[in-house]
């Protein structure tokens, strides 16, 4: 039989690690807050086999589950159902939407470790998260590829580390094991390894409006796992918690 991935939220992000796993030949179970009718027609666009569940059943379902929601609803998570399972981290903490939080905006933890301390019995694995939804899906590649790009993965477990690995490799991309879930803030929102160098090189002199257009529209880059160890080695826990437009493209005033 295939095997099956599932997902706990099927925002974009959500929806095109779906899409790549179902094109891989994995069976998909997906799920979210607002219940499996909601997921209809996702699922309908899925190949392969995918089904829409609740987020407890699709725990159940399956080994490795992709959590894909904002950081806000981590409490929402089934622990006991994840008991076990191999979960994915794709989420990054925003102090304007998910409420702020002293611990993370004073740097004692990430938000990786706030996960694993609400999924005590799961193995944590943060990656899939450094890509926006549009250039996940445009730049996978196959194996042995020249133009296939590397993405960073922490966490504290070395065997869920290498099953994540083998599942992203599966979907195009290769994985770089940058250390722990303490790690992880290396890759997180609004540090230079997220997001910025898959985005092709933006023009010189543009506005905010331009800068956001380019993050949604721009070309893509290649950034291979050389690159990848150079950037999250270099990356200091500076500057503002999360994500801004205007971080990622200073412009002209």
């Amino acid at each position: 039989m295939p095997p099956t991935i599932a997902f706990i939220g099927s925002g974009n992000l959500g929806r095109t690690i779906a899409q790549l796993a179902a094109e891989a030949g994995f069976d998909v179970v997906l799920s979210n807050s607002r219940g499996p009718e909601t997921l209809t027609d996702l699922v309908a666009e899925l190949p392969g086999h995918a089904r829409a569940t609740t987020p407890a059943q699709a725990a159940q379902a399956a080994d490795l589950v992709v959590v894909s929601l904002p950081f806000h609803a981590m409490e929402q998570l089934p622990a006991e159902a994840l008991a076990g399972k191999t979960v994915i981290d794709t989420m990054h903490y925003f102090p304007d939407r998910d409420g702020r939080l002293a611990e993370l905006d004073e740097r004692r933890t990430t938000s990786s470790e706030l996960l694993q301390r609400r999924l005590p019995d799961s193995p944590i694995v943060k990656t899939l998260s450094s890509m926006d939804f549009i250039r996940m899906y445009s730049g996978a590649r196959p194996i042995g590829h020249p133009e296939r790009s590397a993405l960073p993965v922490t966490g504290n477990d070395a065997e869920a580390k290498a099953e994540v690995a083998r599942f992203m490799d599966t979907i195009g991309y290769d994985a770089v094991d940058i250390g722990s879930l303490a790690d992880s803030w290396r890759h997180e929102a609004g540090i230079p390894m997220n997001v910025l160098p898959y985005i092709g090189e933006p023009p010189k002199g543009m506005n905010q409006e331009q800068a956001h257009d380019w993050v949604y529209n721009g070309p893509s880059a290649v950034v291979s796992a050389s690159h990848v160890r150079e950037l999250t080695d270099q990356a200091t826990r500076t500057g503002r918690v999360g994500l801004f437009p205007e971080d990622l493209f200073p412009v002209d005033k």
